[in-house]
């Protein structure tokens, strides 16, 4: 059995039954690197500040590519350290359990490296993946699109040929983390299924309705497009229950070259393939960091069941507040369980969508419920602007709609099971 933790704030913990020793070493400099560098600066934030400054995020984002800990899972080469993923898991673990605000930029997310760009020809890998997982630059992955929402490939974003071999992107995406502050977005787009995506059906991508040599066939295609291409601009800004802000991307006209698609030729199509595989790895991501939060949040419950008295006991004592604890915490370990067993079967090469979906639905639910029942035991006191759960109560909510609803995780775990 490993050794109990303490928190930032100081806590003792009990040890968990499901984080074993592997990878422990990597974990314990993880946190030491948040409780000496990156707690000192959030408590330094307003108290009502509940998204730390773009230049706080980019350093915080650099200093951790320094030390090893931002895109882990990527190649030495590129400034990642070859971590296997079921390491990666447990980093976003321990950021979501240090109730630190700034621990979760110290990790990359979605406005970093992704598997989609590891199909990137290798011009692309040197040009936009290398700067990513050393925190030198941001993207935006621009896929949902107003008409659609968790329908996410049902595409009206359209990507046609141009007379000398380039793009031209026309089309309206929404809800995009990061469009303000991205270097680049990878904008998912529809090739015509004409078979050379220009839309005259005559197969050789000219436009001219004559037909020609052929080209690769249509389909959801990821392009990469700088931020300051002409015809992109950013349209309505999104305030979310937490505060962070996500923004609509117009593309008007977009001209983009050929070397835009992402994996270049054997791309155009490709980005169902290659879409599922980043969704993966990132809703088992989220899990983790969903697993963290509601492991805070029943430790604060803990401490003040244990502190707090009422009619002349502790309400540690009484079997209503004895409850929530209890049943969050056999719910917080089985969710670290399942999230982490997925994880290694990504080591071991299987990357079923089913399992992430599984420890997606299953971690983010248990938070909402865990950060709830932490409410319940605190009462008026954790509900004040302030206090971590008043945040947290806010913040895990959207946990639940991120790379896919709920009610989608359980469509795509249905279809796995023959149900649909």
């Amino acid at each position: 059995m490993t050794a109990a933790r303490a928190t930032p704030t100081g806590r003792p913990v009990s040890p968990s039954s499901v984080l074993e020793d592997e990878h422990g070493e990597l974990t314990a400099s993880f946190r030491s690197f948040i409780a000496r560098e990156l707690v000192p600066l959030a408590a330094e934030l307003p108290q009502d500040c509940d998204a730390a400054p773009t230049e706080l995020r980019d350093w915080v984002r650099r200093r951790s590519a320094a030390l090893g800990f931002y895109a882990g899972d990527h190649p030495e080469r590129l400034g990642g350290s070859d971590l296997p993923f079921s390491a990666v898991v447990q980093l976003h673990h321990a950021a979501g359990a240090s109730g630190c605000p700034l621990a979760p930029y110290a990790l990359a997310g979605s406005d970093g490296p992704s598997p989609l760009l590891r199909a990137g020809t290798p011009e692309q890998v040197e040009r936009y993946l290398a700067p990513l997982v050393r925190g030198e630059a941001l993207r935006c992955l621009a896929l949902t699109e107003p008409e659609a929402g968790s329908d996410a490939f049902a595409l009206a974003t359209t990507a046609r040929r141009t007379g000398d071999g380039g793009w031209t992107l026309s089309g309206r995406k929404t809800f995009v983390s990061h469009a303000d502050r991205a270097d680049f977005a990878l904008v998912i787009a529809t090739v015509p299924l004409d078979g050379d995506g220009d839309g005259d059906g005559d197969g050789d991508g000219d436009g001219d309705g004559r037909p020609g040599g052929a080209d690769p066939g249509g389909g959801p295609t990821a392009f990469i497009v700088p931020m300051d291409t002409p015809g992109l601009r950013i349209g309505q800004r999104f305030a979310g229950m937490s505060g962070e802000p996500l923004f609509e991307l117009l593309l008007d006209d977009v001209r983009l070259g050929a070397d835009a698609v992402v994996g270049g030729a054997p791309g155009i199509g490709a980005a169902l393939g290659q879409g599922m595989d980043s969704l993966s790895r990132g809703r088992l991501v989220v899990a983790a960091q969903c697993n963290g939060i509601a492991e805070y949040a029943l430790e604060l419950g803990l401490a003040h069941a244990r502190e707090r008295r009422a009619f002349g006991a502790r309400i540690g004592s009484y079997q209503h507040v004895q409850e929530h604890l209890v049943t969050s915490r056999a719910e917080v370990e089985a969710a670290k369980l399942l999230t982490l067993a997925c994880a290694r079967l990504v080591d071991g090469g299987t990357e079923a969508p089913e399992h992430a979906a599984l420890a997606k639905l299953t971690s983010s639910e248990t938070a909402v419920r865990v950060v709830d029942r932490s409410l319940r035991v605190h009462g008026a006191g954790g509900w004040v602007r302030g206090h971590p759960l008043e945040y947290l109560y806010r913040h895990v909510r959207m946990m639940t709609i991120i790379e896919g609803t709920s009610e989608i995780q359980k469509v795509i775990v249905a279809r796995a099971m023959g149900l649909a």
